[in-house]
């Protein structure tokens, strides 16, 4: 930069370089604006959604749901909607990596012909497709849906839920305090989290060693804690005896029980069209509808929206909620379908089921059932 005349080159091919990315920037919101104009997508696909070509390397025909990601991530929803607090994102996320279900990144690699990298699902992806606006089949740009003439957001597709399950969705994702989260292990142990020691009322634990097989113990008195400073003995069984035992009781008294599932009931549709009146009546207040012929349309859109709602309320009223169905199966079905361990924890915990173990020197039997107090041996033998 001594050089005036290398100064001055510089200077020229920098300005030629940024006049270049304008112009490709230019270009980009030239394109973006004309596939919004026409309501086609840009971008890669939501999860749960594929593009449809007719044409091989032509434009994007239509979108359609994804037959396999759609009912992936329906299930998903329809599972944290029927119990909020003990299944979480976090849970489900685990269990999708469990099961073998393929990451949203390695699921559109797949679809493109391109090899899977073998990436486990995470939290926070999971709750962005169930958080997102396009899982109701709207065209999205920057986060929010593109909005047409007539006010409306503009939908591409079916949706994978209707306006009020998005809601509950909203809802029911609000961060909390769960009692229980055996559900996130991915360890192959049945009562983890759900087995308690009889003497201190914590938890047990398992240990492992070369020449014995895994068992439930009670470590806390080991672990200097003051809760257990009296848990003497502490209670130890085998893994495998345990679980052969809580299973045993569980079906002898479950087994035959008729499984009904509760599922959200999304209403006669009121809820999506008064959330696009309300849109548009936010996008009116931050002044996006001030000149004159967008005030007109603004009044037209509005009242028009404001009489089909007036018809609705003239139908029979069927409000957003959770109802319950039976789903044609036994409890000993589900467990014999379980795919892993974890899938039949997931069964005990839905059930409330609780394990207190006692030492055999103690003149108390341990009790796997509901959360009950211990039961008292006439002999004093456990």
């Amino acid at each position: 930069m001594t050089d005036q005349v290398d100064e001055n080159r510089f200077i020229m091919e920098a300005w030629g370089a940024q006049m270049e990315l304008r112009a490709i920037q230019r270009r980009n919101r030239s394109a973006t604006q004309k596939t919004q104009a026409a309501g086609r997508p840009k971008g890669k696909p939501s999860y749960g959604f594929q593009y449809v070509w007719t044409v091989m390397g032509g434009k994007i025909d239509h979108v359609a749901l994804h037959p396999h990601a759609s009912t992936v991530i329906r299930t998903v929803a329809r599972r944290i909607l029927a119990d909020p607090e003990d299944i979480t994102p976090s849970s489900e996320a685990a269990r999708l990596s469990r099961v073998g279900e393929r990451s949203p990144t390695d699921h559109l690699a797949v679809m493109y012909g391109k090899p899977a990298s073998g990436h486990p699902w995470q939290t926070t992806s999971l709750k962005n497709i169930l958080f997102s606006e396009a899982a109701l089949g709207y065209l999205m740009h920057q986060g929010r849906p593109v909005i047409d003439w007539d006010g409306n957001p503009v939908r591409l597709c079916e949706g994978l839920w209707e306006r009020p399950t998005h809601e509950a969705l909203r809802w029911a994702l609000i961060p909390r305090r769960t009692p229980w989260i055996g559900r996130r292990t991915n360890r192959d142990y049945l009562l983890t989290e759900l087995a308690l020691c009889g003497q201190c009322h914590n938890r047990l634990y398992t240990q492992t060693s070369q020449d014995q097989p895994p068992r439930y113990v009670c470590t806390a008195r080991n672990k200097g804690w003051l809760s257990a400073k009296e848990c003497r003995p502490a209670p130890l069984i085998r893994a495998h005896l345990l679980d052969a035992y809580v299973e045993e009781w569980f079906l002898q008294r479950f087994g035959d029980g008729m499984i009904f599932e509760t599922v959200y009931d999304e209403g006669n549709g009121v809820a999506e069209l008064r959330a696009s009146r309300e849109r548009l009546r936010a996008d009116r207040e931050t002044g996006l509808y001030d000149a004159s012929d967008d005030a007109v349309w603004f009044r037209e859109k509005y009242a028009a929206m404001g009489h089909e709602l007036a018809d609705l309320a003239l139908e029979p009223e069927r409000t957003a909620g959770m109802v319950r169905r039976p789903r044609g199966e036994t409890v000993q079905d589900r467990w014999d379908k379980a795919l892993d361990v974890q899938a039949r924890k997931e069964i005990l915990m839905d059930f409330g089921v609780r394990v207190t173990l006692y030492p055999n020197a103690a003149p108390l039997r341990w009790v796997a059932g509901l959360v009950h107090g211990p039961e008292r041996d006439p002999a004093g033998v456990a």
